[in-house]
């Protein structure tokens, strides 16, 4: 089998909890007190071995990003946000410097269409013993109609989506303005679930990417029922520029009123 195909093991998948569809349901990340394999603790941020280990030859692990079962980067305040982008970043830095896997990826499901199975917040960290999960991505990908753009930050939407139909790239170009990148993180995310499409998206992926020079890339992709080109053909399909311009002179203007004036 291609190693770049990666295995997923059902049998572990259907003793996983759920609370997203059944809110209902008691919440694993709730229950600290009964937590294992803590491997790192800041504040009520936790980094831990994922208990359910679904994809074969991986190491997969969780980021609970707070205590409060209801939060989100959209909720948070600056500080909490940059606090948990901070503490993320620095353990997937960790995976990737023990050697140990050939790749390593760190993301976020929010919402009923991620494909997430945990309402709780989150992010996951997964070293791939032989995969390469950026096998198919394109430097392309990341380019596109800029918002904002300096020696710090860019933020722009993509003309070449992985998968479409707007994706939001956000590259930090200096690994000192980590502040500054969490903050237009946070501004995307919840323009994305208060304005774009008239407020009826409610699901997001969250993706990081390694870049040369220490930069890193973050991509979020608003999230409905997938396009049935992407699902057949692996064709990804990108707004026209008009309806683009509008969604990059929407964001710019929200930056200017709600973000501090970086130095």
């Amino acid at each position: 089998m291609n190693p770049n195909v990666i295995v997923f093991q059902p049998q572990i998948a259907r003793q996983k909890p759920e609370t997203i569809v059944h809110r209902d349901h008691s919440c694993p990340f709730c229950d600290v007190a009964n937590l294992e394999k803590i491997i790192q603790q800041e504040a009520d941020r936790i980094w831990l071995v994922n208990k359910y280990r679904t994809l074969a030859k991986t190491w997969q692990t969780v980021i609970i990003e707070t205590a409060v079962h209801e939060g989100d980067i959209s909720t948070y305040s600056h500080e909490q946000n940059r606090a948990i982008l901070k503490f993320a970043l620095n353990a997937w830095q960790q995976t990737q410097a023990s050697g140990k896997y050939r790749s390593t990826a760190l993301y976020k499901n929010y919402g009923p269409l991620s494909g997430g199975s945990l309402s709780h917040p989150h992010l996951q960290i997964v070293g791939f013993e032989e995969a390469d999960i950026y096998q198919q991505i394109k430097p392309e990908n990341f380019q596109g109609m800029k918002v904002v753009a300096d020696d710090r930050v860019e933020l722009n939407l993509a003309t070449e989506p992985i998968m479409g139909f707007v994706e939001f790239n956000l590259i930090l170009r200096d690994i000192n303005q980590i502040d500054e990148f969490a903050d237009y993180l946070q501004l995307v995310i919840q323009y994305l679930l208060g304005d774009y499409f008239n407020g009826r998206c409610n699901s997001y992926n969250l993706f990081f990417y390694p870049a040369p020079q220490q930069q890193i890339i973050a991509k979020v992709v608003p999230r409905f029922i997938a396009s049935p080109y992407f699902v057949g053909y692996k064709a990804s399909q990108v707004n026209d520029y008009q309806r683009l311009a509008e969604i990059s002179q929407e964001l710019a203007a929200k930056a200017q009123q709600k973000l501090p004036q970086y130095k």
